[in-house]
């Protein structure tokens, strides 16, 4: 499990007592493709942590569509808002087949209470989200639509992209009903975004994934 520990990004640089620790209190949870992790207000008593896989954090609106707010990968904290002891503030679902380290949370606690390093790293998974949150609030004020799509394929492809001959290929299968529910908008209004992407030569959507063909060009177009 130490070695485990060590391959996550938030924990390599902590101490070997602090490893020791987290090891003490740890368990390692099997998570298939679309099972739910946890509920929006629901008390949530444990720290879960992405060892493997992918998970999205969503909120459900008051006509019951659903919107992505964030997809997470390895080392990702996926629920560290609960440390205000409050109930949970966004739901989570497992993306694709994942391993989550489970800490109960009084117990993670207690260790950053002992090792300010774990404690920053926290603090700083945490600023992490508000700054994405803050762009996010930034691509939703009115501009065209497919403005909006082309800055969150430009996102997706810098955090999973993979360099192909076509380009960068988002590593992750997400349908346009997946990428309306990032919006929180109707499938037709994203698919006639996309098809003004593909129109323009700045993605091509390949079995079944979405590739960028020049990530500087699809920035520009959605920064003018």
């Amino acid at each position: 499990m130490k070695d485990e520990l060590r391959e996550i990004e938030i924990f390599k640089n902590l101490k070997d007592e602090t490893i020791e620790s987290l090891c003490e209190i740890c368990n390692v949870r099997e998570i298939k493709k679309g099972e739910q992790l946890f509920y929006d207000k629901y008390k949530v008593n444990t720290i879960f942590i992405l060892l493997s896989g992918k998970a999205v954090l969503y909120k459900i609106s008051e006509k019951a569509q659903k919107k992505i707010i964030f997809i997470l990968g390895k080392g990702s904290i996926l629920n560290d808002v609960i440390l205000d002891d409050l109930p949970a503030s966004i739901n989570c679902e497992v993306f694709e087949d994942a391993e989550v380290l489970c800490f109960q949370k009084d117990s993670f606690i207690r260790v950053m209470e002992k090792d300010f390093s774990l404690t920053k790293e926290v603090v700083n998974s945490l600023a992490k989200k508000v700054r994405r949150l803050y762009r996010q609030l930034k691509n939703s004020t009115p501009i065209k639509v497919e403005k909006r799509v082309a800055a969150k394929l430009w996102k997706l492809a810098k955090d999973y992209g993979i360099n192909k001959e076509s380009g960068t290929e988002i590593n992750l299968k997400i349908s346009i009903t997946y990428l309306a529910d990032m919006f929180g908008t109707q499938r037709e209004t994203i698919s006639r975004a996309l098809k003004v992407l593909q129109d323009k030569e700045l993605i091509v959507i390949k079995n079944k994934k979405f590739v960028v063909k020049d990530l500087d060009d699809l920035a520009k177009f959605f920064k003018k």
